[in-house]
């Protein structure tokens, strides 16, 4: 905050002899001491609620990473469900919405190997379960950890605005107290 605000003296301008001041807030002029450190201290709460921003929407593009390709296995488990003693690792089994498999697995780099349009060899089609299962895991611990750090993030923001209302708070009261005992 401190690089934030920068002292102005004002010439020819003292009140029993002390110089007045004024000060700058990243380059905006003629702000009393209260009003700067007020401004500054809610300008970094502001910073840190659009980091914080941020990484809620990393967490959503995520969510949704991890319902597309939850969608995707679920085709693949319904095929595999239709797997029985009888069925040979060579026999082609018949993905349903083969195409938006394609598409996600396309889309997020998980390795599907097809036989046929839509169809897999059984065990393609094992290995394709394991794929996307181990895309999904992988997302799974990777948004926990942006939670966790979104969680760090809300509360620097909570701490910071806490922290300039308690300013605000402290520099009205002093103020306040000033006027008083000028009165006295």
């Amino acid at each position: 905050m401190g690089g934030m605000i920068q002292p102005e003296a004002l010439t020819d301008n003292s009140v029993y002899g002390v110089r007045q001041m004024q000060y700058a807030i990243n380059g905006s002029s003629g702000k009393n001491f209260i009003d700067a450190v007020t401004i500054a201290a809610f300008k970094q709460a502001a910073s840190i609620e659009d980091t914080t921003s941020a990484y809620v929407q990393v967490v959503k593009a995520r969510q949704r990473k991890i319902d597309e390709l939850g969608e995707a296995l679920s085709y693949i488990a319904k095929a595999v469900g239709k797997i029985d003693k009888k069925t040979k690792t060579t026999d082609k089994i018949t993905i349903d919405n083969s195409d938006y498999v394609k598409t996600v697995a396309n889309r997020y780099g998980v390795s599907l190997s097809w036989s046929d349009g839509n169809k897999m060899k059984r065990g393609d089609l094992q290995k394709a379960q394991t794929n996307l299962q181990y895309a999904i895991d992988r997302e799974d611990n990777d948004i926990q950890q942006d939670i966790v750090t979104m969680q760090s993030f809300i509360s620097k923001r909570d701490n910071a605005y806490s922290n300039a209302a308690k300013l605000v708070s402290k520099a009205n009261h002093a103020a306040s107290s000033t006027i008083n005992n000028i009165g006295d």
